[in-house]
């Protein structure tokens, strides 16, 4: 076998013994190396030629023209083609190696998954581990693992161009970091003057900066824009606006492999303009390019509610990205970068884009880490714990998980799809006839402008479609070439409806119409959606929406299908049940009582449940208690302030007693059902339960409820002052010489005059009497003449009663 390395001297070469030196001894390295340094044609082969493992090498690429252009390199290398010593493998396409191969993030992932040994593997190299894939990620948590576990021989690299290195090392057990300064020559960037007007469309505007560079430059140009659809329309700007020898090449991750290389190898003749999305950042080479054109815009992975899935946004480019694409252009010659922003609008750009791990929708990535077995996976970045939480749900919802979280054949099959675990639950039960929905839900609306309804789509994908809104052909056939791939291999099943198949994959998106006459519904999931009042599927009372905008208080219906209630309980009869329902109504302040057939938060059937149990009406009448508060009335406040000077009875405040319903009022609330009922309820009854016999007895004599007056009456003593107070007419305290108290403490009286108004407050009525209550028998005799007003007031009798009229 020949391992001739080729002989061009690259930036990588000289600290190649160094990284050699640092897998020998500890079996795993981190490596730093700006873009074209080398690392990924030169690592592997240095790595076979050291004979660090009798393993083959798995090197890893985030996309799949780099890991086959890899691969070509790899081989070329060796004086060789791919399928010898270096082999490739990608979905849909591989050629096996005997000693190294080429694999995308995904292949690595099912590798793991399937042989945690990973048997006859003996290195595997993460290459351009920047782009923080959410794959990446995984693969890197699963093999680290895997060695730490299982294969404690396994080499791991971690190969990465502008990602701190540091953060990585210390996840591999502080790994030996090894760097490469790499080469590059100088760049000349190139700002707009002034910001370019609000409503300028793109396309137009990086078409206008392409002329500009092409007449001030000369070399192959590569111009970065966020899709394929900003390509097309860009190049369709630039016809007729170019130099003539000028040859536009575009370049994305669905063109035909043949095209892409076309956009890589260099021009005969004449000059290439590539046009390419962020696919051509870090993991390939492209020759003869001496300028760039940065539209400024990413279009990454991101969580999209709407759908439930991950789809691709379109995103301002950070600062480190727009570095590395200007770098592009100084990769063999000193070259030119032409920014589509200002030199101000730089400072507002992110210095870095998120992991993907930190924005993307983790339902895949929570039955991947269920499908390994263990919660003990370390990310470089851990998943957020709401997301992961989420993504469970929905994943126990498919029955993907069981209550444990613990995977579930049917999970495992769905993990063996290269699919969302929604659309995998789709085709497992529906089989292939589903494939066709599959793709569509996977990929972006081929129908612009037209109405929510989903079964438009499907007729743009069966025939000739000229029914409303506009269609997106170059979608539609991206569409169209995944179902013979999702075809295959899945389980027969009886035929079924578009509705019922769209209902499998969004079983929480399942929407019942609100009573009234806005088009709203409430979602199996719990959440309210609406759709516009001009939409055809306004009227229907039972719709599955499969995209929603995203709004988390009330979510509009960008797409959904029309379900009968006949196909409903075909799909989902075994998980629609009758339920008893007592439940608190703040919109009608009482318990209402209902028997409810209801699959998930949709109620399909309510009836009046009218012999419900007396102790599920008083639960539900707590949470009434919670919206309308305590209203405790005069007497269990004064019962209350009396527990409240004792420190070892229980705590009665509004907060305590609020947050223990259930001990102290719940076995009280017989026959309380409304609010009318709880306003005329009397609490004391239940706040003197609190209290044991002797509890009550210690109450009784340190806080007394009421004072005896000379007369026998019971007055009740006011506890809520400074001080503990009653209140009473000033005749009958007559003949008392001693202030009443409670323990030691004076009791605060007030006295009233015969018309009930307070004439004297006291905690000294002995010196009242000897004092002040001559001023007030001065005053009082001429107002009340038919009351006693005795000099001495301390030899009367008391009293409440007037003299007759005529005495």
């Amino acid at each position: 076998m020949a391992q001739t390395l080729a002989m061009t001297t690259l930036p990588i070469d000289p600290i190649l013994p160094e990284l050699i030196t640092a897998i020998r001894a500890q079996g795993c390295a981190v490596l730093q190396a700006p873009p074209g340094a080398g690392k990924t044609t030169r690592v592997p082969l240095a790595m076979l030629k050291a004979d660090l493992t009798n393993g083959k090498i798995i090197m890893l690429e985030p996309r799949r023209l780099a890991a086959r252009a890899a691969a070509e390199r790899l081989a070329e290398g060796l004086d060789e083609k791919p399928g010898q010593t270096v082999g490739y493998r990608m979905r849909g396409d591989s050629k096996s190696g005997s000693k190294i191969e080429v694999v995308t993030e995904g292949i690595l992932t099912r590798m793991i998954q399937s042989d945690p040994d990973l048997t006859g593997i003996g290195a595997i190299i993460f290459d351009e581990f920047h782009e923080r894939s959410l794959n990446a990620d995984l693969g890197l948590a699963l093999a680290w693992e895997s060695r730490q576990v299982l294969r404690p021989d396994l080499i791991v690299v971690v190969m990465s161009a502008t990602l701190d290195a540091a953060p990585v090392a210390a996840l591999l057990d502080n790994a030996p970091i090894v760097t490469s300064e790499g080469r590059s020559f100088p760049v000349t960037t190139h700002h707009l003057d002034k910001s370019l007007p609000k409503g300028t469309r793109l396309e137009a505007a990086t078409a206008d900066l392409i002329v500009k560079a092409a007449h001030e430059t000369s070399g192959g140009m590569l111009v970065f824009l966020p899709g394929e659809g900003e390509i097309r329309r860009v190049a369709q700007n630039l016809s007729g606006r170019l130099p003539e020898d000028c040859q536009i090449r575009p370049l994305y991750g669905a063109l035909p492999f043949k095209d892409q290389r076309a956009a890589i190898a260099p021009v005969k003749s004449g000059r290439k303009i590539v046009l390419s999305t962020s696919i051509a950042e870090t993991s390939l080479t492209i020759e003869d390019i001496r300028v760039v054109v940065d539209a400024g815009k990413s279009r990454r992975a991101r969580f999209d509610p709407g759908s439930g899935m991950s789809r691709l946004v379109t995103e301002r480019v950070s600062r480190a990205e727009a570095t590395q694409r200007a770098g592009r252009a100084g990769r063999v010659a000193p070259g030119d970068a032409y920014c589509l922003w200002t030199k101000g609008e730089e400072g507002a750009l992110p210095a870095f884009a998120p992991a993907e791990i930190e924005a993307a929708d983790l339902a895949s990535l929570a039955l991947e880490i269920a499908t390994w077995g263990s919660d003990d996976l370390l990310f470089l970045t851990p998943p957020p714990e709401g997301a992961l939480a989420e993504a469970r749900a929905l994943l126990q919802g498919l029955g993907a998980l069981d209550a444990d979280l613990r995977i579930t054949a049917h999970g495992r099959a769905l993990a063996a799809l290269p699919l969302h675990p929604r659309l995998a639950h789709m085709l497992q039960i529906a089989g292939a006839q589903a494939a066709p929905l599959a793709a569509l839900l996977a990929a972006r609306d081929p129908l612009r402008g037209a109405s929510s309804d989903l079964s438009l789509r499907i007729t743009a994908l069966n025939r000739r479609y000229d029914g409303p809104g506009q269609v997106n052909h170059a979608a539609l056939s991206q569409i169209k070439s995944e179902i013979p791939r999702l075809s295959k291999e899945l389980p027969k099943a009886a035929p079924m409806s578009l509705a019922c198949m769209a209902a499998l994959a969004y079983p929480d998106r399942i929407g019942l119409r609100r009573k009234g006459d806005d088009p709203r519904y409430v979602l199996s999931g719990g959440k309210g959606a609406v759709l516009d009042a001009s939409d055809p599927l306004a009227g229907q009372r039972l719709i599955v929406a499969t995209d929603l905008d995203g709004d988390n208080r009330e979510a509009r219906i960008r797409q959904a299908v029309a379900i009968s209630d006949s196909e409903l309980r075909e799909t989902f009869g075994d998980q629609i049940k009758w339920a008893d329902v007592c439940t608190w109504s703040r919109r009608e302040g009482r318990v209402l009582t209902r028997k409810q057939e209801r699959l998930g938060a949709l109620v399909l059937d309510d009836r009046n449940w009218s012999d419900a149990p007396d102790d599920a009406v008083a639960i539900a009448m707590l949470d009434g208690i919670r919206q309308l508060g305590l209203r405790p009335n005069a007497a269990a406040n004064r019962f209350r302030a009396r527990v409240a000077l004792l420190d070892d009875l229980p705590a009665m405040d509004d907060d305590a007693l609020m947050n223990s319903l259930e001990t102290w009022l719940l076995p009280h609330l017989s026959g309380v059902r409304s609010t009318a009922d709880w306003k005329s309820f009397d609490l004391l009854p239940a706040l003197r339960a609190m209290l044991d016999w002797n509890q009550m007895q210690r109450l009784e004599q340190a806080a007394p409820a009421h004072f005896e007056t000379p007369l026998g009456r019971k007055i009740p003593i006011d506890y809520d002052g400074e001080a503990p107070g009653i209140t009473l007419r000033l005749q009958e305290m007559f003949g008392v010489t001693k202030h009443p108290t409670v323990g030691k403490t004076p009791l605060r009286v007030t006295l009233l005059s015969p018309g009930q108004k307070p004439v004297q407050v006291t905690q000294d009525i002995v010196g009242f009497w000897a004092s002040s209550y001559a001023d007030v028998r001065r005053d009082m005799r001429g107002r009340y003449p038919r009351h006693p007003w005795p000099e001495d007031p301390t030899q009367a009798d008391p009293t409440l009663r007037a003299k007759p009229r005529g005495t």
